[in-house]
């Protein structure tokens, strides 16, 4: 099959994840309902730090962050999908496509960092309790979330421009309901050894030390730990960032299930359920996840609920977040 240039391809054609239009409905739905809980759910988890002055520490300011991530992941991925089912349109733009790839790329690995830094967070809190407001200042925090936006940012342009450059071939059919680089990549007829070199290194740097830096977080929290003498010192010590594991084990489980079902499997429709698994349901368990095992969390979000009545509250996830949330 004869090449073509980049340029002359003008828009790409989903496969999604099902080809039933009944169950198109379903999924439509479904993902609606799931998309409307994570953008709601993780406001509330912003407007409740934002409005409780007790809550303007370091640990919830990195949740802020998170939070505001989760919202960006779902919203660079999930309407498009939606927009593309109720229309009866599994079609994206070249544009649209690369925009796609690299705000997805941004938010991923923003999160990652995030993460990281909130492990940083407990292990100063936990390891260092004394000084923690010495090291913990607010330059700091804020130099964290900076020095990733920019890693993140410099990454995804990095891989969205080289993806420029290559030539795409005629079947422009992505095996997935959003473009994702990997898959943008297998579509082209160009050499494309300098972008796999690329996202395995830069991809191994910027996800290897993250990892790395929560891996000595916990084993330096969990020695310290050990090192209590009252029992119920280190039952306080595990409460202050089990949240936070919860949310780790979470986001790194799915993230490696997503990168051995693509690795292992060539079948399309099993490799966009495992991405699904990272994109939605990973966004949507996080409000819980950080709320509702959290005593400060819940109270400020109790006051904010008070004010709301449940009939405004259309799904039932969100009913259950917010009545969980309320107790």
């Amino acid at each position: 099959m004869e090449p073509q240039n980049h340029t002359e391809v003008s828009e790409f054609l989903f496969l999604g994840l099902t080809e039933d239009p009944k169950a198109q409905l379903i999924l439509f739905e479904l993902f609606l309902s799931m998309y409307l809980v994570t953008v709601l759910g993780n406001l509330f988890i912003i407007l409740a730090v934002s409005s409780d002055p007790h809550l303007h520490t370091p640990m919830y300011f990195f949740l802020c962050n998170l939070s505001f991530t989760d919202i960006c992941i779902s919203t660079t991925t999930i309407p498009k999908m939606l927009v593309n089912i109720q229309a009866q349109n599994q079609h994206i733009s070249f544009t649209g496509c690369i925009t796609q790839v690299c705000f997805f790329s941004v938010s991923a690995g923003f999160e990652n960092f995030t993460l990281a830094a909130m492990a940083y967070d407990r292990y100063v809190a936990i390891y260092h309790p004394l000084r923690y407001t010495d090291i913990m200042t607010p330059q700091l925090c804020v130099l964290l979330i900076l020095l990733s936006l920019l890693l993140s940012v410099g990454e995804a342009l990095l891989h969205s421009l080289m993806v420029l450059r290559l030539s795409s071939c005629r079947d422009q059919e992505i095996p997935h309901f959003f473009c994702e680089l990997a898959q943008v990549i297998k579509l082209t007829c160009s050499d494309t050894l300098i972008n796999n070199l690329l996202i395995l290194f830069v991809g191994s740097l910027l996800r290897g030390v993250p990892v790395s830096g929560i891996m000595f977080s916990y084993t330096q929290i969990l020695s310290s730990i050990l090192r209590m003498p009252s029992v119920e010192g280190k039952r306080k010590a595990f409460s202050t960032c089990g949240s936070h594991l919860s949310g780790v084990s979470l986001f790194y489980g799915t993230d490696f299930g997503v990168y051995i079902t693509s690795a292992l499997t060539e079948y399309s429709r099993k490799a966009s359920v495992s991405s699904m698994r990272y994109i939605v349901v990973l966004q949507i368990m996080n409000p819980f996840i950080y709320s509702l095992r959290n005593r400060d969390m819940k109270g400020a979000l109790r006051k904010i609920i008070s004010r709301i009545p449940l009939s405004l509250m259309g799904s039932p996830a969100l009913n259950l977040f917010f009545l969980n949330a309320s107790k």
